[in-house]
């Protein structure tokens, strides 16, 4: 079996990127239980990481240490450079105010207009009045709120209030923003519609993004590196593209269920495991491997050698990645040897699925 292409046979870096967070053997235990169980994870300069997990995996208590609403157990936490671990509440202060934060049900205050949500942290800060309305009038020009900028909360949609809760989140200039399942309460049209803006936020201001989420598709719209977070641990990291197009980790794979391509289930019920007439193959490609006329190839190479199941072609950080699904015939014992030797050395990942036992 061969790895896909890799993330450096596409582009290599060329000069080392600076982390805005470093997390190094963190670990959280509430009584016998590590929600955190010996984290490092780097968050570079300008980024949007996505952190996905199970409910339960460990990603709010990895916020609330971020942040030092949380003390760890063991392990270090820099935040542009300082060491955030051992810092006094009072010490946290000026650290929580570089770090903005944009939650799942918006935490607007009913009470106060749109302008002044956006305004409170500089109010609590201290700044003066006029300079930070100033400030909400441009964030909520830049999340397209203008309008709303004397309403109050209740009169606007759920998308509105997210957009809200961004301009808030921004108000303090900060060099990271915490995104904590801030589309899962939205339908998916505002979704695409924040994730869009969210995007373009860090566009525009180089805005470091870290994204708590236990949605796939939200990862694969805006995030540019994923890691997958499981019982407290990291179990896969990596560009996304990359991660879509080979999980190496059982809950990765079980994550993806929804978005990648997966063998019909009237077929996937009938295979067995030693015989049938046909073997049903995964082919999975990405890159320039993803690119080419294969399956025409393969056909010139190896006449009637299989047909097409199922399957389908993405695109993630504009590289195509795809998943077929194939079936080889068994009467000729070496078939389907030959097709997953053409396939490999291609640069597809193969693996047999099982024979299916209803195909003469």
């Amino acid at each position: 079996m061969n790895s896909l292409v890799s993330a450096s046979q596409i582009e290599a870096p060329t000069e080392a990127v600076e982390e805005v967070v470093r997390l190094t053997g963190v670990t959280r235990h509430f009584a016998q239980t590590a929600a955190l169980d010996g984290v490092s994870l780097s968050i570079h300069r300008g980024e949007v990481l996505g952190l996905i997990g199970r409910s339960g995996a460990g990603k709010s208590t990895l916020i609330r240490c971020l942040n030092g609403l949380e003390r760890v157990d063991a392990g270090e936490i820099h935040v542009q450079g300082t060491r955030i671990t051992d810092l006094t509440e009072r010490e946290l202060q000026p650290l929580r105010r570089r770090i903005g934060m944009i939650f799942q049900h918006f935490n607007l205050l009913s009470a106060k207009t749109v302008e002044e949500n956006v305004a409170l942290p500089l109010k609590i800060a201290g700044v003066a009045r006029a300079e930070r309305l100033k400030r909400a009038a441009e964030l909520l020009d830049l999340v397209g709120l203008s309008d709303k900028a004397k309403a109050f909360p209740a009169s606007l949609s759920g998308g509105q209030k997210q957009r809200v809760g961004i301009a808030r989140a921004l108000a303090a200039r900060p060099v990271l923003l915490l995104s904590d399942e801030a589309t899962s309460a939205l339908d998916p049209e505002t979704t695409r519609s924040i994730l869009t803006l969210l995007k373009d936020i860090n566009r525009k201001l180089g805005l470091t993004i870290l994204l708590i989420t236990h949605e796939m598709e939200v990862v694969r719209d805006i995030a540019d590196r994923v890691a997958v977070i499981d019982a407290g641990r990291i179990v896969e990291e990596g560009q996304v593209w990359s991660v879509f197009a080979d999980p190496q980790t059982d809950i990765t794979r079980s994550l993806l269920g929804g978005i990648r391509p997966q063998l019909p289930a009237q077929i996937a019920a009938r295979l067995s495991p030693t015989a049938g007439a046909e073997a049903i193959l995964s082919v999975d490609l990405a890159g320039p491997a993803a690119q080419g006329a294969l399956f025409a190839d393969l056909s010139a190479a190896l006449p009637h050698s299989f047909r097409l199941v199922h399957g389908g072609i993405d695109h993630i950080q504009g590289q195509p990645v795809a998943r077929f699904f194939i079936a080889v015939p068994t009467r000729d014992a070496t078939l389907s040897g030959k097709v997953q030797q053409f396939l490999t050395a291609r640069s597809a990942r193969v693996e047999v699925l099982g024979y299916d036992t209803d195909h003469a």
